[in-house]
Protein backbone atom coordinates (compact mmCIF):
# COMPACT_ATOMS: atom_id res chain seq x y z
CA UNK A 1 0.00 0.00 0.00
CA UNK A 2 1.35 3.58 -1.44
CA UNK A 3 1.27 6.43 1.55
CA UNK A 4 1.43 9.66 0.48
CA UNK A 5 3.45 12.29 2.62
CA UNK A 6 3.84 16.14 2.51
CA UNK A 7 7.14 17.48 2.31
CA UNK A 8 8.58 21.25 2.74
CA UNK A 9 11.79 22.51 0.44
CA UNK A 10 13.97 23.80 3.03
CA UNK A 11 16.33 26.51 2.51
CA UNK A 12 19.43 24.64 1.79
CA UNK A 13 17.72 23.04 -1.56
CA UNK A 14 17.19 26.09 -3.22
CA UNK A 15 17.43 26.01 -6.87
CA UNK A 16 18.85 22.19 -6.93
CA UNK A 17 17.60 19.86 -9.14
CA UNK A 18 14.30 18.25 -8.31
CA UNK A 19 15.61 14.59 -8.57
CA UNK A 20 19.21 15.26 -6.55
CA UNK A 21 17.50 17.70 -3.66
CA UNK A 22 14.66 15.20 -3.03
CA UNK A 23 17.47 12.46 -2.93
CA UNK A 24 19.12 14.16 0.02
CA UNK A 25 15.50 15.31 1.74
CA UNK A 26 14.17 12.11 1.41
CA UNK A 27 17.56 10.01 2.13
CA UNK A 28 16.49 7.85 -1.16
CA UNK A 29 19.27 7.10 -3.82
CA UNK A 30 18.73 10.10 -6.70
CA UNK A 31 18.12 7.20 -9.35
CA UNK A 32 14.95 6.27 -7.10
CA UNK A 33 13.87 9.25 -7.01
CA UNK A 34 14.25 10.20 -10.07
CA UNK A 35 11.78 6.82 -10.60
CA UNK A 36 9.70 8.94 -8.63
CA UNK A 37 9.32 11.61 -10.42
CA UNK A 38 8.74 10.31 -13.52
CA UNK A 39 5.96 8.28 -12.70
CA UNK A 40 4.17 10.70 -11.34
CA UNK A 41 4.67 10.41 -7.69
CA UNK A 42 6.20 14.17 -6.45
CA UNK A 43 3.92 16.72 -7.08
CA UNK A 44 3.87 20.53 -6.75
CA UNK A 45 0.40 21.90 -6.46
CA UNK A 46 -0.92 18.76 -7.97
CA UNK A 47 0.34 18.83 -10.68
CA UNK A 48 3.54 16.51 -11.47
CA UNK A 49 7.00 17.48 -11.12
CA UNK A 50 10.05 16.74 -13.74
CA UNK A 51 13.83 15.62 -12.23
CA UNK A 52 14.92 18.50 -14.17
CA UNK A 53 12.74 21.35 -12.18
CA UNK A 54 14.67 23.20 -9.93
CA UNK A 55 13.15 23.50 -5.99
CA UNK A 56 11.81 26.30 -4.39
CA UNK A 57 12.21 27.03 -0.72
CA UNK A 58 9.24 27.15 1.28
CA UNK A 59 7.24 25.08 -1.59
CA UNK A 60 5.34 21.89 -0.33
CA UNK A 61 5.70 18.90 -2.11
CA UNK A 62 3.18 15.82 -2.25
CA UNK A 63 5.07 12.82 -2.75
CA UNK A 64 3.95 9.04 -2.45
CA UNK A 65 6.17 7.42 -1.34
CA UNK A 66 6.58 3.57 -3.35
CA UNK A 67 5.20 0.45 -1.88
CA UNK A 68 8.07 -1.32 0.46
CA UNK A 69 9.87 -3.82 -0.90
CA UNK A 70 10.53 -7.40 -0.69
CA UNK A 71 12.77 -7.89 2.34
CA UNK A 72 15.54 -6.36 2.07
CA UNK A 73 18.80 -8.58 1.20
CA UNK A 74 22.68 -7.69 1.57
CA UNK A 75 23.91 -8.11 -1.48
CA UNK A 76 27.71 -8.53 -2.30
CA UNK A 77 28.83 -5.63 -3.99
CA UNK A 78 32.32 -4.31 -3.98
CA UNK A 79 33.68 -0.63 -3.10
CA UNK A 80 37.09 0.01 -4.04
CA UNK A 81 37.29 2.81 -1.98
CA UNK A 82 36.48 1.13 1.32
CA UNK A 83 39.52 0.30 3.39
CA UNK A 84 39.96 -2.39 5.73
CA UNK A 85 41.56 -0.59 8.74
CA UNK A 86 41.67 -3.81 11.38
CA UNK A 87 40.13 -6.98 11.17
CA UNK A 88 40.27 -10.41 13.62
CA UNK A 89 38.30 -13.35 14.02
CA UNK A 90 35.79 -10.88 16.13
CA UNK A 91 35.62 -7.71 14.37
CA UNK A 92 36.50 -4.89 11.08
CA UNK A 93 37.26 -1.92 11.71
CA UNK A 94 36.17 -0.10 7.83
CA UNK A 95 37.47 3.48 6.87
CA UNK A 96 33.69 3.94 5.08
CA UNK A 97 33.94 6.62 2.15
CA UNK A 98 30.61 8.92 1.41
CA UNK A 99 28.18 7.48 -0.77
CA UNK A 100 28.20 4.08 1.30
CA UNK A 101 25.35 3.21 3.21
CA UNK A 102 25.93 1.69 6.54
CA UNK A 103 23.68 -1.27 5.84
CA UNK A 104 20.53 -1.63 2.72
CA UNK A 105 17.27 0.13 3.16
CA UNK A 106 14.18 0.68 1.52
CA UNK A 107 14.31 3.54 -1.31
CA UNK A 108 18.63 2.68 -0.91
CA UNK A 109 19.82 0.74 -4.40
CA UNK A 110 23.61 1.96 -3.79
CA UNK A 111 26.37 -0.02 -2.22
CA UNK A 112 26.50 -0.75 1.48
CA UNK A 113 29.52 -1.58 4.05
CA UNK A 114 28.23 -5.00 5.13
CA UNK A 115 27.69 -5.38 0.99
CA UNK A 116 31.17 -4.85 0.48
CA UNK A 117 32.68 -6.92 3.13
CA UNK A 118 30.27 -10.01 1.92
CA UNK A 119 32.20 -9.13 -1.30
CA UNK A 120 35.45 -9.52 0.21
CA UNK A 121 34.41 -12.83 1.89
CA UNK A 122 34.40 -11.38 5.69
CA UNK A 123 31.60 -13.34 7.33
CA UNK A 124 29.79 -11.10 9.50
CA UNK A 125 28.09 -11.99 12.51
CA UNK A 126 23.87 -13.09 12.12
CA UNK A 127 22.06 -11.05 15.08
CA UNK A 128 19.79 -8.53 14.08
CA UNK A 129 17.63 -8.77 10.95
CA UNK A 130 19.39 -9.91 7.85
CA UNK A 131 20.26 -7.00 5.80
CA UNK A 132 22.12 -5.31 9.30
CA UNK A 133 24.25 -8.26 9.76
CA UNK A 134 27.25 -6.80 11.96
CA UNK A 135 26.06 -3.68 12.01
CA UNK A 136 26.62 -2.10 15.74
CA UNK A 137 26.94 1.59 14.94
CA UNK A 138 26.09 3.49 11.63
CA UNK A 139 27.27 6.75 9.95
CA UNK A 140 25.33 8.76 7.43
CA UNK A 141 25.77 7.76 3.59
CA UNK A 142 27.08 11.54 3.16
CA UNK A 143 29.59 11.08 6.28
CA UNK A 144 32.61 9.30 5.17
CA UNK A 145 35.15 7.74 8.70
CA UNK A 146 35.69 5.14 10.87
CA UNK A 147 32.92 2.07 11.69
CA UNK A 148 33.44 -1.23 13.39
CA UNK A 149 31.31 -3.93 11.90
CA UNK A 150 31.47 -7.44 14.18
CA UNK A 151 32.42 -10.78 13.05
CA UNK A 152 31.10 -13.05 16.00
CA UNK A 153 27.66 -13.26 18.20
CA UNK A 154 29.62 -12.47 21.34
CA UNK A 155 31.33 -9.46 19.75
CA UNK A 156 27.52 -8.22 18.72
CA UNK A 157 26.55 -8.40 21.72
CA UNK A 158 29.15 -6.98 23.61
CA UNK A 159 29.87 -4.08 21.16
CA UNK A 160 25.68 -3.56 21.18
CA UNK A 161 26.34 -3.11 24.73
CA UNK A 162 29.36 -0.78 24.64
CA UNK A 163 27.47 1.75 22.43
CA UNK A 164 24.13 1.60 24.28
CA UNK A 165 26.46 2.40 27.98
CA UNK A 166 28.10 5.30 26.02
CA UNK A 167 31.93 3.22 26.51
CA UNK A 168 32.79 3.65 22.71
CA UNK A 169 35.12 6.69 22.11
CA UNK A 170 33.58 8.43 18.51
CA UNK A 171 35.75 11.91 17.69
CA UNK A 172 34.54 13.37 13.99
CA UNK A 173 35.72 16.50 12.65
CA UNK A 174 33.17 19.14 11.36
CA UNK A 175 33.45 21.74 8.96
CA UNK A 176 30.49 24.40 10.44
CA UNK A 177 29.38 27.34 8.80
CA UNK A 178 30.83 30.71 10.66
CA UNK A 179 32.44 30.91 14.32
CA UNK A 180 30.69 29.31 17.26
CA UNK A 181 30.44 31.40 20.05
CA UNK A 182 32.06 30.26 22.70
CA UNK A 183 35.05 28.55 20.56
CA UNK A 184 34.48 25.04 22.74
CA UNK A 185 31.67 23.99 24.52
CA UNK A 186 29.14 21.30 25.25
CA UNK A 187 25.61 21.30 23.23
CA UNK A 188 22.82 19.15 25.33
CA UNK A 189 19.90 19.44 23.48
CA UNK A 190 17.32 16.82 23.23
CA UNK A 191 16.37 15.24 19.21
CA UNK A 192 13.26 14.15 17.59
CA UNK A 193 12.06 13.37 14.27
CA UNK A 194 10.87 16.38 12.39
CA UNK A 195 7.27 16.73 12.88
CA UNK A 196 7.24 17.58 8.95
CA UNK A 197 9.77 16.30 7.33
CA UNK A 198 10.06 12.01 7.62
CA UNK A 199 13.78 11.72 6.85
CA UNK A 200 14.84 14.92 8.83
CA UNK A 201 15.55 15.33 12.45
CA UNK A 202 14.88 18.32 15.36
CA UNK A 203 15.75 19.54 18.53
CA UNK A 204 12.76 19.02 20.53
CA UNK A 205 11.76 19.28 23.90
CA UNK A 206 10.17 15.73 24.28
CA UNK A 207 12.76 14.01 22.08
CA UNK A 208 15.78 11.88 23.19
CA UNK A 209 18.83 13.23 25.70
CA UNK A 210 21.57 14.24 23.39
CA UNK A 211 24.62 15.65 24.59
CA UNK A 212 28.08 16.88 21.91
CA UNK A 213 30.96 18.21 22.75
CA UNK A 214 33.43 20.38 20.50
CA UNK A 215 35.77 22.83 19.94
CA UNK A 216 37.52 24.82 17.47
CA UNK A 217 40.47 23.32 15.96
CA UNK A 218 40.89 25.70 13.25
CA UNK A 219 39.52 29.07 12.01
CA UNK A 220 38.45 30.66 8.51
CA UNK A 221 36.87 33.57 6.86
CA UNK A 222 33.71 31.51 6.29
CA UNK A 223 33.81 28.44 8.29
CA UNK A 224 35.58 26.30 11.48
CA UNK A 225 36.53 23.11 11.76
CA UNK A 226 35.83 21.54 14.56
CA UNK A 227 36.88 18.44 16.69
CA UNK A 228 33.50 16.46 17.95
CA UNK A 229 33.11 14.20 20.80
CA UNK A 230 29.66 12.32 21.12
CA UNK A 231 28.04 11.57 24.69
CA UNK A 232 25.04 10.24 22.74
CA UNK A 233 24.66 8.85 19.91
CA UNK A 234 21.28 10.03 17.87
CA UNK A 235 20.57 9.98 14.70
CA UNK A 236 21.81 13.34 12.57
CA UNK A 237 22.96 14.57 15.77
CA UNK A 238 26.16 16.64 14.58
CA UNK A 239 24.10 17.94 11.72
CA UNK A 240 21.14 18.53 13.85
CA UNK A 241 22.86 20.60 17.02
CA UNK A 242 24.79 22.77 15.08
CA UNK A 243 21.91 23.59 12.50
CA UNK A 244 20.38 24.67 15.54
CA UNK A 245 22.79 26.27 16.76
CA UNK A 246 22.52 28.61 13.93
CA UNK A 247 26.39 27.14 12.63
CA UNK A 248 24.77 24.36 9.93
CA UNK A 249 27.84 22.04 8.59
CA UNK A 250 29.19 23.04 5.13
CA UNK A 251 27.27 21.25 2.79
CA UNK A 252 24.70 19.92 4.35
CA UNK A 253 21.82 21.13 2.31
CA UNK A 254 19.10 19.02 4.12
CA UNK A 255 19.71 21.45 7.46
CA UNK A 256 20.28 24.51 5.98
CA UNK A 257 23.80 25.42 4.64
CA UNK A 258 24.86 27.66 2.37
CA UNK A 259 24.52 26.42 -0.62
CA UNK A 260 27.20 29.07 -2.80
CA UNK A 261 29.22 28.39 0.06
CA UNK A 262 29.45 24.43 -1.02
CA UNK A 263 29.39 25.23 -4.26
CA UNK A 264 32.57 27.24 -3.78
CA UNK A 265 33.95 24.40 -1.79
CA UNK A 266 33.58 22.29 -4.86
CA UNK A 267 31.64 19.77 -1.73
CA UNK A 268 28.89 17.02 -2.21
CA UNK A 269 27.29 16.11 0.53
CA UNK A 270 28.19 17.95 4.20
CA UNK A 271 31.96 18.48 5.59
CA UNK A 272 32.10 15.55 8.40
CA UNK A 273 34.45 12.59 9.30
CA UNK A 274 34.32 9.98 11.84
CA UNK A 275 38.29 10.51 12.71
CA UNK A 276 38.91 8.69 15.84
CA UNK A 277 37.19 5.57 17.13
CA UNK A 278 38.31 3.87 20.13
CA UNK A 279 36.47 1.10 22.54
CA UNK A 280 37.30 -2.37 24.56
CA UNK A 281 38.17 -5.19 22.12
CA UNK A 282 34.89 -7.95 22.93
CA UNK A 283 37.34 -10.77 23.28
CA UNK A 284 40.60 -9.74 24.73
CA UNK A 285 39.71 -6.76 26.58
CA UNK A 286 42.35 -4.80 25.39
CA UNK A 287 41.50 -0.66 24.60
CA UNK A 288 41.97 -0.32 20.25
CA UNK A 289 42.21 2.91 18.98
CA UNK A 290 42.62 3.92 15.00
CA UNK A 291 42.66 6.83 13.31
CA UNK A 292 41.30 7.77 9.71
CA UNK A 293 42.90 10.59 7.52
CA UNK A 294 40.68 12.95 5.24
CA UNK A 295 39.56 12.10 2.12
CA UNK A 296 40.28 14.34 -0.77
CA UNK A 297 37.39 16.22 -1.52
CA UNK A 298 37.32 17.42 2.39
CA UNK A 299 41.19 17.93 2.23
CA UNK A 300 40.28 19.76 -1.23
CA UNK A 301 37.60 22.37 0.85
CA UNK A 302 40.01 22.92 4.01
CA UNK A 303 42.62 24.02 1.21
CA UNK A 304 40.49 26.29 -0.64
CA UNK A 305 39.76 28.03 2.74
CA UNK A 306 43.34 28.06 3.54
CA UNK A 307 44.40 29.89 0.52
CA UNK A 308 41.64 32.79 1.43
CA UNK A 309 43.23 33.19 5.42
Amino acid sequence: MTEQRLFQVPEGLQGTRADAGLAKLLGLSRASVADMIETGLVLIDDKPMAKSDSLVSGVWLKVTLPKPKAPLELVPELVPDLKIVYQDKDIVVVDKPFGVAAHPSVGWDGPSVGGALLALGITLSTSGVAERQGIVSRLDVGTSGLMVVTRSEIAYSRIKQAFRDRKVDKTYHALVQGHPDPSSGTIDAPIARHPKHEYKFTVANDGKPSVTHYKTLEAFKAASLLEIELETGRTHQIRVHFSAFKHPLVGDTLYGCDPKLAAKLKLDRQWLHAKQLGFTHPTSGEYVSFESEYPEDLKNALEILRTEA
